[in-house]
């Protein structure tokens, strides 16, 4: 029997939305014989160290994300891709409790699939960032400034497709202008997305740059 984790009990005991779902996509993450474990402030479901799935909740709906859905035959259909450049993940999403019931064996059906995918060894085969297209605000950018373009492309392919799926995730053009115009000092200076710009250490997520002339 899965051992239940503490920190999903309080998960549980504190949510304010979707109380009743998760207790039962729980029942059956717990059913599945993964370990239950906590990651990114949700339940998640892994063997063996690795994860297969989570369940999260948002504004309109709740969901499970299977890590490797793009690996799943989703034969009924109801698989969902969060983003167009949201690649190996899939989601299952619910608006109710009784649809979690009444899939209910679907779910389970799509779980043990996701485990066997992992039994396997199966991995999803990533884009490389020549696959990412460049926005066309950045390429306007890129006209004004050629010292960005030149830097940009001196950048690692892993920094540069962080940019462009930065980029790429904001629906508005007004705000991929945004975005880009936050990015330009980082992109100067040869740093990726969330590399520290102070000088201080390669990188520190946390940094605000407020020690950068220390």
């Amino acid at each position: 029997m899965t051992i239940r984790n503490p920190k999903v009990e309080d998960f549980l005991n504190n949510a304010t939305q979707w109380k009743e779902e998760f207790v039962k996509l729980r029942e059956m993450s717990l059913d599945s014989g993964l370990t239950e474990d906590f990651k990114w402030m949700h339940p998640c479901y892994t063997l063996d160290g690795k994860n297969i799935f989570l369940f999260h909740g948002f504004k309109e709906y709740c969901a499970i994300l299977f890590h490797k859905g793009a690996l799943l035959k989703d034969k009924h259909g109801i698989l969902i891709q969060q983003t167009e450049n949201v690649q190996a993940a899939r989601q299952l999403r619910f608006t109710n409790l009784q649809e979690i019931i009444d899939l209910e064996p679907v779910i389970k059906e799509y779980m043990k699939e996701a485990i066997d995918v992992e039994k396997a060894g199966l991995e999803v085969t990533l884009k490389v960032k020549s696959e990412y297209s460049v926005p066309e605000e950045l390429e306007k950018k890129f006209a004004e400034m050629p010292k960005l373009k030149e830097a940009f492309e001196g950048l690692t392919p892993g920094r540069q497709k962080g940019y462009l799926h930065h980029f790429a995730q904001a629906k508005q053009s007004k705000t991929r202008e945004t975005r880009i115009e936050k990015s330009l000092e980082r992109i100067l200076m040869g740093k990726g997305l969330k590399d520290c710009i102070c000088g201080l250490s390669k990188r520190m997520p946390n940094c605000d740059g407020s020690h950068k002339n220390a």
